[in-house]
Parts: C-alpha cells; sequence; structure tokens
C-alpha cells in the first residue's frame, strides 16, 4: 500500500512541478495504449485515435523545447520529430488503405 502512494504523490508532484511535459507523457502513455489496442483488434477508430495522440505529442514536445530548451534539447527535438513523421507516414497508409 505504501509503494502505491509513493507513486501517486510523485505522479501529483511531477504534475505540478512541469505540467507541459506531464501532459505530454500522458498523450504518449494513452498513444502506446491505443496502438496496443488497435494491433490486437483491426479496428481503425483507435489506430487513428492513437496516431493523432503521438501527433499532438510530438508536435507539443517540438514547439515546448522551442519556447524553452532543456539541457537535451537535441535528442528530444530528434525523437519527436522521428515520432511525427513515423505518426504521419502511419496516416498515410491508412488513408491508402481506404
Amino acid at each position: 500500500m505504501r509503494s502505491w502512494y509513493f507513486w501517486f504523490n510523485s505522479l501529483i508532484l511531477s504534475s505540478q512541478y512541469n505540467p507541459p511535459r506531464f501532459v505530454e507523457l500522458l498523450m504518449l502513455f494513452l498513444a502506446i495504449a491505443m496502438l496496443a489496442i488497435a494491433s490486437v483488434l483491426p479496428e481503425r477508430p483507435y489506430l487513428i485515435l492513437g496516431l493523432s495522440l503521438v501527433v499532438g505529442a510530438s508536435i507539443s514536445i517540438l514547439v515546448r523545447e522551442a519556447i524553452a530548451p532543456s539541457p537535451q534539447t537535441r535528442i528530444t527535438q530528434i525523437t519527436a520529430l522521428l515520432l511525427l513523421i513515423i505518426s504521419l507516414f502511419g496516416f498515410a497508409d491508412l488513408i491508402q488503405t481506404l
């Protein structure tokens, strides 16, 4: 029980310390969940929602890094760009299969 309290308390503190990063992390976790569901259930709404969450999170990361750079700015920007490119290719493939 004590470990759940520790995780919950650190989650609350991280959301208060850096809210934009917390929202981006939450969006990426939801995207992973939606894409995992889309790989098990072949339904398009899960795939579309997962890809759109990845696009939104990566654009948010790029904007945040442009406004207030972090110590690892270059790696964060490259990772966000790769996520954006991969998700846009996913959208292109999805449109092509329609």
